[in-house]
């Protein structure tokens, strides 16, 4: 009865953040308390101790230190350049869009950062070029989510960490990479069936409108030389570990790496060498991403202390077959993300699950912890969600976006979605 109460409280926490536009985390803070407190008899201390330090950390400090290329124009210089480079290629344009989207969220800006200022771009470069918007939505949606799964990025970091809190801390690099590689190849062949659907014709690009960007003034090229740093300081040894395991420097050097401290010394860098307005900096910390994810992670404590997790967990590698598994997991994931975040909701609820389901049906949880995230940001077009809102709130004119409105929920939704269930179906066929 209690594990049931806490599933429903849950939902009605996703429900309430949906309906009111209230953080999905606070309502679900509320719920840990009343629910731990109450009904588990914990002690406050208990329940507070399920907020996620090292989630939020990790969080807190990536976004500041790319916050500082968001502000000095670093980023968005680097995607009217690499935009600018496919001018000449129209028939290439929706993987230039790909891939610009894709480089800068993996640079470190994130998902949301990605498509706030890529979005406008993209609509407007889609009818200079007379191309399917629904194609080029698509291609910078796919662009920013999985340039974020790289593993020193926005998602990536979140990933790693949730899946070290599930209990799989020295395979959680591992699994990040195969998530991030997943993405990429499945972001690409969506890209690509949309275009073998699309029937506009894509034309040439009005050199007029579509002008060469300015060249990088001299903080701005330190500022990319400082991302391009962090990510190969934070990559090398973790690599260096997996080709060579048993040296021991590498393997020391590889204990002491962690994306959250690097990121705070990168941003005193930019700090001591004025690449930006440090308030403005913080300023723009996703503030209420870490209050969602938290919170909810606050609940998913109060879950397992429960013996929630383990139930669910029991009941799916009791009553489902093996093989179908990781598609309910995907489909699943695409559901809750539809309405909701699949870094603040989906993944906070479903990663804990996987060991225990792993071990229960002999399925490598390699494959369900990819299923989740390709399952889940396959919906996240949806107008519902963070990106289809993102897109519909970048179109100009009222008619086009109820026009967009209408496509994304009823063509780029379902094939999205199918299309993700089929790539995890093969993906545990391989894998």
């Amino acid at each position: 009865m209690l594990s049931l109460l806490i599933v429903l409280a849950i939902l009605v926490a996703v429900v309430i953040g949906y309906k009111t536009k209230i953080n999905t985390g606070l309502v679900a803070m509320a719920f840990s308390y009343l629910i731990g407190a109450f009904l588990m008899g914990l002690k406050p201390k208990e329940i507070i101790g399920g907020w996620p330090i090292t989630t939020m950390f990790v969080i807190f400090s990536v976004s500041l230190f790319y916050n500082f290329a968001l502000l000095n124009g670093t980023l968005e210089k680097t995607a009217r350049s690499l935009l600018y480079s496919c001018r000449k290629f129209p028939a290439l344009l929706p993987f230039a869009l790909y891939f610009a989207s894709a480089i800068i969220a993996a640079l470190g800006a994130g998902f949301f950062t990605v498509m706030a200022f890529m979005a406008p771009i993209t609509l407007l470069i889609c009818k200079e070029a007379e191309m399917d918007e629904l194609i080029g939505a698509v291609a910078v949606n796919c662009g920013a989510l999985s340039g974020a799964n790289f593993m020193t990025s926005g998602s990536g970091v979140i990933f790693r960490g949730l899946i070290d809190e599930a209990g799989l801390v020295n395979d959680s690099f591992g699994i990040s990479i195969v998530i991030f590689i997943s993405s990429v190849i499945f972001s690409l062949l969506l890209i690509s069936l949309f275009m073998i659907l699309g029937k506009r014709k894509m034309g040439e690009i009005n050199a007029e409108k579509f002008t060469k960007p300015e060249k990088f003034d001299e903080k701005q090229k330190f500022n990319l030389l400082l991302m391009i740093l962090m990510i190969v300081i934070l990559l090398t040894f973790p690599i260096l570990n997996i080709i060579v395991p048993n040296n021991e420097l590498i393997g020391y050097m590889n204990s002491k790496m962690d994306v959250g401290l690097v990121a705070i010394i990168f941003s005193l860098i930019a700090l001591f060498t004025g690449m930006a307005d440090e308030k403005e900096a913080i300023a723009k910390v996703p503030w209420n991403t870490i209050i969602m994810i938290c919170g909810v992670g606050m609940l998913i404590s109060i879950a397992i202390k429960a013996g929630t997790i383990d139930l669910l967990a029991s009941w799916a590698s009791g009553n489902l077959p093996v093989w179908i598994i990781p598609l309910a997991f995907s489909l699943i994931g695409a559901i809750m993300s539809f309405f909701s975040s699949t870094l603040g909701v989906v993944c906070p609820a479903l990663f804990p699950i996987v060991p225990v389901i792993a071990e229960g049906t002999g399925i490598n949880p390699l494959i369900l912890f990819t299923a989740i995230v390709i399952g889940a940001q396959s919906s996240a077009i949806s107008p519902f969600s963070s990106g289809g809102s993102l897109i519909l709130g970048s179109c100009t004119e009222e008619e086009e976006r109820e026009n967009m409105f209408s496509r994304l929920l009823f063509i780029a939704v379902p094939i999205s979605v199918l299309s993700a269930t089929l790539y995890n179906f093969v993906l545990g066929l391989i894998l």
